[in-house]
């Protein structure tokens, strides 16, 4: 029997994105399964193979995700949930503060039109950013490569640069038990249909959110204990490397040349904005310095609250800034396209 193409190209996909997770995790680069099945993945298809992720895989890995950041969840947060609220407030004020001084650069240096310039300027919420563009918006072209552009330097950068900042104590919390079969299965039983049926109605990173609303509701409520398996986490990281290394193959390299210099110098801004704002608030709440700027970092929404969940980070921590940063993107960026219009 013959194995169509696209299943072919797909389980190659998959073998290369293991291979790369593997070696990074053994070199011991931080948040190297995603990392390395990022990279692993592009240079297959800069070598001219076809690369492909099925979208089920993708929404999967995504609610793996959302379930392990969830599951940090408790009755021990709550005394946190003060300084939360100063973190929360910076990063409503950070993500406003990013969007203004970026399409400010992209249009006046860069000469960017307006609508092109806010949907690239975006911070964690890309697939939104693309579709709205789809739909008559600015350039679509440019909008992704842009990015795209940010997704890759970020995800490549803020690992490193965060746990130089402020690497958690791997030791101190101790190993928490495995969550159980059963419940783990339930969750992704129920997670699975009701995170799709979410995206399709616009939401972005709807399989992520599903995961986190569902295992921290368990786990809060008491009905769910433990952490889901750190080989199920690991699979989640690499399947989300896979992802980020199918949509750097879509990129045509003469367009992306041509925006080379501005994405680069709005990333770099838009980090350095970041920090500021992580040091601030870091001065302010005590919370660790790179856990904050885990939390405020201007990347895609899953890569950063997987990059923030492989380094050890609090997940609810992570998770809570995360889950804030979709919605007020949501509303964020119409206001910005209804200003310029």
């Amino acid at each position: 029997m013959q194995v169509p193409d696209n299943m072919k190209t797909a389980g190659l996909t998959g073998l290369a994105a293991l291979g790369g997770a593997a070696i990074a995790a053994l070199l011991g680069v931080p948040a190297g399964a995603l990392i390395g099945a990022m990279l692993a993945v592009a240079l297959m298809a800069g070598l001219g193979h076809a690369v492909t992720v099925p979208v089920i895989a993708r929404d999967l890995a995504f609610l793996v995700i959302g379930i392990s950041l969830g599951a940090g969840i408790d009755a021990s947060v709550l005394p946190h949930l003060p300084g939360w609220s100063i973190s929360l407030l910076g990063l409503a004020v950070a993500l406003v503060a990013t969007m203004a001084a970026s399409t400010f650069l992209l249009q006046r240096v860069f000469a960017v039109d307006w609508q092109t310039a806010v949907l690239a300027s975006a911070p964690g919420t890309m697939s939104n950013a693309v579709a709205i563009a789809v739909e008559g918006k600015g350039d679509a072209s440019g909008v992704m490569i842009l990015q795209l552009m940010r997704l890759v330097i970020l995800v490549t950068l803020v690992p490193p640069l965060a746990a130089v900042l402020g690497a958690p104590d791997a030791a101190a919390g101790g190993e928490r038990p495995v969550m159980p079969l059963l419940a783990l299965a339930g969750l992704l039983v129920v997670g699975l249909p009701l995170g799709r049926f979410v995206g399709r109605r616009g939401i972005s990173a709807a399989c992520l959110l599903t995961g986190i609303l569902l295992s921290g509701v368990g786990h809060g409520a008491g009905l769910i204990h433990g952490a889901a398996p750190s080989w199920m986490v690991f699979l989640g990281f690499t399947m989300t490397g896979a992802v980020l290394g199918t949509r750097i193959s879509k990129v045509d390299l003469r367009s992306a040349l041509k925006l080379a210099g501005a994405g680069t110098v709005v990333v770099g801004m838009a980090l350095g904005m970041a920090l500021v704002f992580a040091l601030i608030t870091q001065a302010l709440t005590g919370f660790p310095l790179g856990q904050i700027l885990i939390a405020y970092a201007p990347g895609g929404v899953e890569a950063m609250a997987a990059i923030g969940l492989a380094l050890g980070y609090d997940p609810a921590f992570v998770a809570a800034h995360h889950f804030a940063r979709i919605l007020i993107l949501l509303a964020l960026v119409p206001a910005f396209l209804r200003r310029g219009a």
